[in-house]
């Protein structure tokens, strides 16, 4: 639905406890999507660390999440490569030459001037090559070596691409498209400097008036037939630690017309909404609960534990024998998964010490004597009895209290 941009300005709020996989399942969202899908993830206490207000952030997360698609047609000229001459004047300062470039059913002669003449020599272009050249822009790209010319030569590259030479007409009108999101286009026209204010870090605060024209322009490249609007995907990861003004500003944003699907994370039951005295389901205001869809996740089952540990261990390149694995599943489900997959490693380790190249379920076992998961972390600071630093104070104060 998202891909046929079917659903945008919908607001979807994942619920459930700590290592359920609310944050996988968006990274998995955004690997299916694709490149050409604006996917955009932030944590929630990002807005407050930026330097600019917390409305200007999320204006800019919600716009990197909306893709224009802007279509283009563009003069090209593709073929193969038959000679190529350069004279070079007595001072070197001034080249000029001659392409002479062919399909399968013609041939033509280009002149070339200085420039043509630099870009030939940068992409290494011989007698053979089959090339496309940009009329607007000069830009020449190599697509390969033309397959009548494979004989020619003994020693090749293994990164040789060989492909046929290309029929018709020399000069053709391809049409390109290109994805830019909402927020580039606001940089591009917020600084002299153009688009390599994308490149400089920070964008500072966008006009609100320069805005406005923006979506006015990308509405009558709509109209005309130009431009596509894709709606991509806002991941707002602990969504709880927004205050309240950020709620109220993402419950007006969700109602614009150019708005993106916003997915929210949460690992919060009845909580203190930021910023008021209230508690709310989620830690958010109820009226913006009316406008999501809510998904619960719950934890993970046994044998998705097992293939998540297996996934985990070819990842690092690590083996584990059946008992092993066996307990490693076991202490994930008795203390958590996060805690289990960072053991590997660790285990992986002391196998290495015992020139062993298999963890065995005596190595997790030291390594979990060694590292204390939560539960144990807790009964430890039970059994030290007031031992540790600025326990004591807290103490003298609640007792004045």
């Amino acid at each position: 639905m998202v891909q046929e941009g079917r659903m945008a300005g919908r607001a979807i709020l994942m619920a459930g406890p700590p290592s359920t996989g609310k944050t996988a399942i968006a990274m998995g969202m955004a690997q299916s999507l694709g490149s050409d899908v604006p996917f955009t993830m932030i944590a929630a206490s990002e807005v407050f660390s930026l330097s600019m207000s917390k409305t200007e952030a999320l204006t800019q997360a919600l716009r990197r999440s909306i893709g224009v698609r802007i279509k283009e047609e563009t003069e090209i000229i593709e073929g193969e490569v038959v000679e190529i001459q350069i004279d070079r004047s007595l001072t070197g300062a001034t080249k000029t030459g001659k392409l002479t470039i062919k399909t399968t059913d013609m041939e033509t002669v280009y002149d070339l001037g200085n420039k043509m003449v630099d870009a030939l020599s940068k992409e290494k272009v011989l007698a053979g090559d089959v090339i496309s050249i940009d009329k607007a822009s000069g830009r020449i790209t190599k697509l390969g070596r033309s397959v009548a010319r494979s004989k020619d030569y003994d020693a090749m590259g293994a990164d040789t691409k060989f492909v046929q030479c290309p029929e018709g007409e020399l000069q053709q009108r391809k049409e390109v498209t290109h994805t830019v999101s909402l927020h580039e286009i606001d940089v591009i026209n917020s600084r002299t400097q153009g688009f390599l204010a994308l490149f400089a870090g920070d964008t500072g605060e966008i006009k609100p008036e320069l805005r406005d024209q923006i979506n006015t322009k990308v509405a009558e490249w709509r109209e005309e037939g130009k431009a596509t609007v894709v709606p991509g995907v806002l991941f707002i990861d602990e969504v709880h630690m927004l205050d309240i003004e950020c709620f109220s500003f993402l419950n007006r944003a969700l109602e614009n017309e150019l708005a993106p699907i916003v997915i929210m994370a949460s690992n919060r039951g009845m909580a203190k909404i930021r910023g008021t005295k209230y508690k709310s389901p989620h830690g958010l205001p109820a009226d913006l609960l009316d406008r999501v869809l809510i998904v619960t996740t719950k934890p993970y089952e046994p044998e998705d534990i097992e293939q998540i540990i297996k996934i985990r261990c070819d990842e690092e390149d690590v083996k584990l024998s059946p008992e092993a694995l066996q307990v490693l599943t076991s202490m994930a489900a008795s203390t958590t998964l996060r805690y289990a997959l960072h053991l590997i490693s660790c285990a992986n380790l002391i196998a290495r010490r015992r020139k062993a190249d298999v963890v065995d379920k005596d190595d997790l076992r030291r390594c979990y004597m060694y590292f204390m998961d939560e539960k144990r972390s807790v009964q430890w600071l039970k059994e030290q009895q007031g031992n540790l630093m600025f326990e004591e104070a807290e103490d003298d104060n609640a007792m004045q209290m």
